[in-house]
Order: structure tokens, then sequence, then C-alpha cells
């Protein structure tokens, strides 16, 4: 075999395995789009809707000032690290993403165990 047909015969099994790639993708992407259309459902305006519950004059979320939330937020942590709350010191306190991946979760619950 001549390097000619060497490379024309690499050229054609490369050309090949892309075709079939994007072949397979192209159909993954057409299932996907067919599934979409098939089981998704969108609400429109003629749905009928539950019936909202009647306003009482309290406010819909509860207001707690820092003081609060911290006691809470530290008898959480006693409690999930059956402890005392009187050797806990929450210092300060920051909302996480709940749209992380579990990996990073893990990671962050790994640190948190360490410290304890």
């Amino acid at each position: 075999m001549t390097l000619s047909e060497a490379l024309s015969q690499g050229l054609q099994v490369t050309a090949t395995g892309l075709i079939i790639v994007f072949g397979v993708l192209l159909i993954l992407m057409l299932v996907m789009m067919l599934m979409k259309t098939i089981f998704y459902r969108p609400e429109d305006g003629n749905t009928p809707k539950k019936a909202e519950a009647p306003a009482t004059g309290a406010p819909a979320e509860v207001v707690m000032d820092d003081s609060e939330l911290i006691a809470v937020l530290t008898a959480a942590v006693a409690a999930s690290l059956n402890t005392s709350t009187y050797h806990l010191n929450i210092k300060s306190y920051r909302r996480i993403d709940t749209f992380a991946p579990a990996w990073n979760k893990a990671g962050l619950r790994d640190v948190i165990d360490a410290r304890f």
C-alpha cells in the first residue's frame, strides 16, 4: 500500500466516522424534539385554575429579623450535630444556590463535616 492509498483510506474512514457521529446526533435531536411535542403540554388560558384562597389581610410571607433567623439556624445545626446550642456560635449566614451540581454539594458537605 502506497502512502497516497493509505492517506485516502484514512480520509475515507475519518469522513465515514464523522458522518455517522453527526447523523446519530441529528437523530437524537429529532427524537428529543418529537418527545417535546408529544409529552409537553403548555399551560394556556383555557385550562381551569385552582380557586385562590381568600385574602385574610395577613402577609403571605413570614418576616423574621436576623436574630430570630440566627436562632433558628443555630437550633437546626445543633440538632443535626446532636450537640447543644451552647457550643455553637453562628457569626454570619448566607443563602447557597440550590442549583449546584451534586459534586459541588458533596464537596461543600465534606468541608462542613471537616470543621466539626
